[in-house]
């Protein structure tokens, strides 16, 4: 299915303007804003992969740049400054969705920084939040507590999971996405890490996952 690739800028207030791209193909069910993580931007091959293979199975996205990322900075930028930007970059979608069903959320930190915006104010046409990779802990420091504003969030989620994940153990998460209810749909992925890698042992490829988030999140969109 072929897709355009157009280059975008948004605006962010008090925080200058961000680079965009929308990703469109000719036949298309939805729009899914897109964040990046905490340590890659917008460009990250993980992000232009997950873009190609959504295009392909009829979702279009919109993935933007964090002010520090786009400023080339390490340290990511203070919550209210990633809210904002969030609501920025929906604003921008929901121009761009016109009819279509229009998603929120990301990769890792993308996805969190979403779901914090929308559970302060639902955000602008959204149905649904997608996080590929929740980050509900760092690394060997196990907790709940990055989770408990979910409760806030009053659209479907959809948490994309990688079994091997350390950012978030699976015994702490399931009972997260139990205690939300119907809002929450958990897709597990066998094997697979942080950033969806899987070993050859697996018997499947990196691609063949990708190629699943997206046809996962796609099936699910149809649902809302």
């Amino acid at each position: 299915m072929p897709a355009s690739a157009e280059e975008l800028r948004i605006a962010v207030e008090n925080a200058g303007e961000v680079s965009a791209v929308l990703v469109q193909p000719d036949r298309t069910h939805a729009l899914l804003i897109l964040a990046h993580g905490a340590g890659a931007g917008m460009r990250h091959p993980f992000l232009h992969l997950l873009s190609r293979e959504l295009a392909e199975v009829g979702v279009a996205t919109l993935r933007y740049q964090f002010p520090y990322m786009e400023q080339r900075r390490k340290v990511p930028d203070r919550p209210p400054v990633l809210a904002a930007t969030v609501r920025a970059a929906v604003a921008a979608g929901a121009k761009a969705a016109g009819d279509l069903i229009l998603l929120a959320g990301g990769k890792s930190m993308g996805g969190r920084m979403t779901s914090l915006a929308a559970s302060k104010e639902p955000l602008e046409k959204v149905r649904g939040l997608v996080f590929f990779g929740f980050p509900l802990h760092p690394p060997n420091r196990p907790g709940t507590e990055r989770g408990e504003y979910l409760k806030l969030v009053g659209v479907p989620m959809l948490f994309l999971q990688g079994t091997c994940d350390q950012f978030a153990q699976l015994d702490l998460l399931r009972p997260v996405c139990e205690g939300l209810g119907k809002r929450a749909t958990l897709q597990l992925f066998e094997g697979a890490d942080h950033s969806f890698h899987v070993p050859k042992s697996s018997g499947r490829t990196d691609a063949q996952v990708m190629r699943e988030l997206a046809e996962t999140t796609a099936a699910w969109t149809k649902q809302l």
